[in-house]
């Protein structure tokens, strides 16, 4: 292995970017920037604790789930799952959030980064209510940067072609909870989880 140790390394390796890509990052909400939230079902967090190590996190709730408070502030909802909270415990730690905002179908992405903190309750919490569920918690962002990212990750991997899906070439969530997580279970009771009423029970 030949690694890389310093940025004059890096630079002579990958380059400079041009004054566009370099200058693209804005402080605030764009109404195109704001748009793009309106459409947007899905996004990933990312977190790291005091110590640097990192997390990402998806969440996901019907286009439009981030509520945008003014240019500067969003807040993304928290839904029932695991109940490990990985991600809340970094903020708790450390502010520091990157979020990376995909609509479907779209090959480029929507970035913000910002400070990060946790609400238990806000008059706009009725605001986040989805199927009956009004949520206990809220991430609470602060926007520092925003920015457009470029397609060529989501073109290279063919992400939204149907042709290039196959599901059925890894094992089901159940086989794997199974192997990994709940050997003690039957597999059968497993698929029963992950089965069809596993949709119904998001917001239970």
């Amino acid at each position: 292995m030949v690694e890389v140790t310093s940025v004059a390394e890096l630079r002579d390796l990958v380059g400079k970017p041009n004054d566009r890509a370099a200058h693209k990052i804005r402080p605030a909400l764009h109404e195109l920037d704001r748009q793009w939230l309106a459409n947007s079902p899905f996004c990933l967090v990312a977190t790291a604790d005091a110590e640097g190590r990192c997390d990402v996190s998806p969440k996901g709730d019907p286009a439009g789930f981030t509520l945008v408070l003014d240019d500067t502030t969003i807040v993304i909802p928290d839904r029932p799952g695991n109940k490990r909270v990985d991600g809340f415990l970094n903020v708790l730690a450390n502010p520091h959030v990157g979020l990376a905002y995909v609509v479907p179908g779209r090959n480029d992405t929507l970035r913000i980064n910002g400070r990060a903190r946790l609400l238990r309750d806000a008059p706009f919490f009725d605001d986040l209510v989805v199927n009956g569920h009004r949520p206990a918690l809220a991430l609470l962002v602060e926007i520092e940067e925003v920015f457009h990212h470029c397609p060529k990750a989501f073109l290279r991997s063919a992400l939204w072609r149907a042709e290039t899906w196959h599901p059925e070439a890894v094992s089901s969530r159940a086989r794997i909870c199974k192997t990994l997580e709940a050997s003690d279970l039957s597999l059968e009771a497993l698929e029963a989880h992950y089965g069809p009423r596993y949709a119904e029970r998001l917001y239970g």
